[in-house]
């Protein structure tokens, strides 16, 4: 009985051992948190009552409209009710005079910007300079000596590693919240300049451009948005990389704007089927739909059809890379380039011009056109030849036009389309006539898989086609 008694307590040892060695894993935020909390503020802003509308946020029982990703911050109420405090949000001072970054929606048309410290001390704050597309402004307060925070290498975060929030959430100032790193280089709607950070750090209205940290106390990110159905935290925040943000503030600080590349092209993502199509070795780049006449793209010899797989010396592992790459590179500079062309590899020069403006490619549809009696092919489809004035009015010199879309279409296109180009195992060929392209699908097996690249209102894409009808 002894030794089984013994053996009993060996075991609840080696049980009280195991517990306390996980306990000491256990992260502790403590030390962090009294080292940078003094360098987290809460920002208020206020704007004086206007006489034009006040856009209000729809109803939360619209599922479609909280499907969106939405700004955490309060939003303004609706017409009739104009109290002068506008938001609130977060910030955290970046060096010792009196420079803060915070989100470019929290001092959005502000006319007083308030910034309040840990210890009660209030300062009016201006804005230096604020970026929209990347969610980042530079404040200013006039004061010295202030405790600033250390910057961390948003390149190293792992997945699964321990991260931390503070911020003002509703108001409440200097809230503390802890998660991990979800996932990295994140792309989300209409946010094409920012890979963020995903975490599941508990982020609510008011923590908007508070400070994200690593274990070592570094700033790492910028809390900046969450995706919610009820507009709360639903364990899904995402924070713009410090790198991103520093970038930015460095030239709102030095010019009060910030200069972006771009290069005139537009893409889509290249998917396996695409990337089977075209004869690439898996999908990765970015497929270039069409090009803008006189830019940078067009003057360096990129076509339509081409992959663009590298930029600068980046690879371009998916389309969202592209923006980010050329965005974040130098107006003028001179770079190569790598394309994915007719199945192989072929090197450009270019030029990089400077992102203006917003270039939106128009979703309408040619203007319709009379059906004429034609068979369908083995894609479905009922095309003609295109008359010299619908390409004079389209401004393209070859395609067929779609007349028909039957049931059984293989192709996802629609009545009044252009299909422009075929590519079947890496070849490419320009659609002149309904001839030319029966007799294309005619050779090719059932089983072939093709794309077609189709011309819709002043945009275009590709559209991948799994397999064909029976021959006729």
């Amino acid at each position: 009985m002894h030794w089984l008694r013994g053996l009993f307590a060996l075991v609840a040892f080696a049980f009280a051992a195991q517990a306390h060695a996980q306990a000491r894993e256990l992260p502790d935020f403590t030390r962090l948190v009294e080292d940078q909390g003094a360098a987290v503020v809460n920002i208020s802003t206020t704007q004086a009552a206007r006489r034009v509308a006040v856009p209000q946020l729809p109803g939360i029982e619209d599922e479609e409209v909280l499907e969106f990703f939405r700004r955490f911050i309060p939003r303004q109420p609706g017409p009739g009710q104009r109290p002068e405090s506008r938001s609130l949000g977060s910030g955290f001072i970046i060096s010792a005079d009196g420079y803060i970054l915070t989100n470019a929606h929290v001092v959005d048309s502000a006319d007083e910007i308030t910034v309040k410290f840990t210890d009660k001390r209030e300062y009016k704050a201006k804005v230096i300079g604020a970026d929209k597309r990347t969610d980042v402004a530079l404040i200013k307060i006039e004061a010295s000596s202030l405790p600033a925070v250390r910057f961390g290498d948003p390149t190293k975060l792992k997945v699964g590693e321990w991260v931390v929030a503070i911020g003002a959430p509703f108001g409440f100032e200097n809230s503390v919240t802890a998660g991990i790193v979800s996932a990295k280089g994140r792309s989300l709607p209409q946010e094409n300049f920012v890979p963020f950070i995903q975490t599941d750090v508990a982020i609510n209205p008011g923590n908007s451009g508070g400070p994200l940290f690593n274990m070592k106390g570094e700033v790492v990110g910028i809390n900046s948005q969450i995706y919610s159905r009820t507009g709360g935290f639903m364990g899904l925040s995402f924070a713009i990389p410090i790198d991103v943000a520093l970038d930015v503030q460095r030239q709102l600080k030095d010019k009060g704007r910030v200069s972006r590349g771009r290069i005139g092209v537009v893409i889509q993502e290249v998917n396996k089927d695409l990337a089977t199509s075209f004869g690439l070795d898996r999908p990765r780049g970015a497929l270039v739909n069409s090009i803008e006449k006189g830019s940078p793209a067009d003057k360096a010899g990129i076509e339509a059809t081409d992959i663009i797989t590298r930029f600068d010396g980046k690879a371009v592992e998916s389309s969202s890379d592209l923006p980010r790459i050329v965005g974040a590179t130098r107006p003028g500079a001179r770079i190569e380039l790598e394309v994915w062309r007719k199945g192989a590899s072929r090197a450009l020069t270019l030029t990089v011009g400077e992102l203006q403006e917003e270039r939106l490619a128009a979703r309408n549809g040619p203007r319709s056109q009379k059906p004429q009696e034609l068979a369908a092919n083995r894609l479905g489809l009922v095309v003609s030849e295109l008359s010299g004035e619908q390409k004079r009015e389209l401004k393209i010199g070859h395609g067929l036009m779609v007349n028909e879309v039957r049931p059984d279409a293989r192709a996802e296109v629609r009545k009044g389309d252009v299909l422009l180009t075929l590519v079947h195992r890496g070849q490419h060929t320009e659609l002149r006539s309904v001839e030319q392209l029966n007799r294309l699908l005619d050779r090719m097996d059932k089983s072939s898989v093709i794309t077609l690249q189709v011309r819709r209102g002043e945009a275009t894409a590709f559209v991948t086609v799994n397999g064909l009808t029976d021959k006729g």
